[in-house]
């Protein structure tokens, strides 16, 4: 009895093991990865500072030369023979914007904290930068001092929405 029914399992064991086949599954076909396509860039032209605005333009990527920047919107002022700049750079969200801007604030030159902006306030090595986030925005004045930069950043922070 004991022998007749470890014929019978070897029995269903071989049926089973003919039923794979001695041949692999044919591989699925390896896809190429597609190419990653930048996402366009949003025009926030319209809410740099018109007062003093010599020009605007979109930078592709890199506003201010600098690696840890994206692209985005770029405007050049000009006061009484002063220059400065401002820019809005729009990412994904409000959590990629803070990751823009403290990677950003590793490039510059003794960074001070804006709490209440919540921002910096340092030097790029070529002049001086008022950066903050703001939602989904990095935005900020170049060229000024923090005395000067301060009132226009927050108007410009007033109008990110």
């Amino acid at each position: 009895m004991w022998m007749a029914a470890r014929l019978g399992a070897l029995a269903v064991l071989a049926v089973l093991l003919s039923g794979c086949g001695g041949s692999e599954p044919a591989a699925a076909p390896v896809q190429k990865a597609a190419a990653v396509e930048k996402p366009k860039l949003k025009d926030h032209r319209a809410g740099l500072a018109l007062e003093n605005q010599v020009s605007t333009r979109m930078v592709e990527d890199h506003i201010l030369e600098s690696l840890k920047l994206p692209g985005g919107s770029f405007g050049e002022y000009e006061k009484k023979g002063k220059k400065y700049q401002m820019f809005i750079i729009e990412s994904a969200s409000a959590q990629e914007a803070a990751l823009i801007l403290f990677s950003y604030k590793a490039t510059l030159q003794s960074p001070e904290y804006i709490a209440y902006m919540g921002g910096y306030f340092g030097g790029d090595g070529k002049q001086s930068v008022y950066v903050f986030s703001k939602k989904e925005y990095v935005a900020g004045i170049v060229g000024l001092s923090m005395a000067e930069a301060d009132p226009m950043a927050r108007s410009l922070a007033g109008r990110l929405h």
